[in-house]
């Protein structure tokens, strides 16, 4: 049981939490949250991610991409797991994940129904088949739809019945600084990855712009709340709640500018997720009441 909790990564599930708890503030600012639906979009989402982070360890030891691994434990790689026990259990992971989707999918309708099936083949096509994601750079790019955009405003569509405008903006801080995880990962992984040929965002625009690009992408986080106070979406000081978390970031930012790619990284993973997390709750809080 213990290799299953491993291959799992409980340190990155934050990246699920936080758009569901956006998107049911703003339900909850709306008058619709509801707590049946909010429990079954929170579980379902856990298990997309499980499953995903299932289907990457697996499929990266069968690319050889593990190889020389310097991240976290891969129980595959370690041969804690055999590759058909983790195919099963990733398979059985989404299966059940599924089964939640049917009770949603009965809420929500078919948009629901497309989207359970997307992220699915997504999570699944981010390490596998014919033209994995993560192997062709669009990584970032999949957990910032998926893991944000997708993840919040279906969230709210599902307890609201509709996706607003404020609904799409209020996404883009979580899209934001969960793809921060996956850059984080890609920029340890540099020299792993290049040699197995696994073409990430991080190994195309190099050390540097990669470091880079996870500074942007906080900053661009920390704007949002600013940009829906001066547009009238949110009232008084409420706005600045997510700004408390200002000196976690500004201190990880530094820390990952301070840090050689090396498993020196490793807790800035779990740190990314924790920043995500906590931006989300404060932000959650600041919506519902402004």
């Amino acid at each position: 049981m213990n290799a299953w909790i491993v291959a799992a990564r409980l340190k990155t599930l934050p990246a699920s939490i936080a758009p569901v708890l956006v998107g049911s503030a703003l339900a909850a600012r709306d008058g619709a949250f509801d707590p049946t639906v909010f429990v079954a979009t929170l579980s379902a989402a856990l298990l997309l991610q499980v499953g995903a982070n299932y289907a990457n360890d697996v499929f990266d030891y069968l690319k050889g991409a593990d190889k020389h691994r310097v991240g976290p434990q891969r129980v595959t790689q370690a041969g804690l797991l055999t590759p058909q026990q983790m195919l099963r259990g990733t398979a059985a992971v989404f299966i059940v994940a599924a089964l939640i989707g049917l009770y949603l999918a009965w809420v929500g309708g078919w948009p629901i129904v497309l989207v359970g099936v997307l992220s699915i083949l997504a999570a699944v096509a981010y390490t596998a088949g014919p033209f994995p994601l993560a192997y062709h750079g669009l990584g970032d790019l999949f957990a910032f739809i998926f893991f944000g955009l997708v993840a919040v405003t279906g969230t709210f569509y599902l307890q609201a019945g509709t996706v607003t405008q404020l609904a799409v903006l209020c996404a883009i801080p979580t899209a934001l600084l969960v793809t921060n995880i996956i850059v984080v990962n890609n920029l340890r992984d540099i020299d792993t990855d290049r040699a197995a040929n696994k073409r990430t965002l991080a190994v195309r625009i190099g050390d540097r712009r990669t470091r880079q690009e996870y500074a942007l992408f906080v900053v661009m986080a920390y704007a949002v709340p600013l940009a829906l106070r001066l547009a009238g979406q949110m009232q008084s000081i409420w706005w600045l709640l997510p700004w408390l978390s200002l000196p976690v970031a500004a201190m990880l930012v530094q820390d990952l500018f301070r840090t050689p790619r090396s498993p020196a990284l490793n807790p800035l993973l779990g740190r990314s997720a924790q920043l995500n997390l906590l931006f989300a709750a404060l932000f959650s809080i600041g919506l519902y009441f402004s």
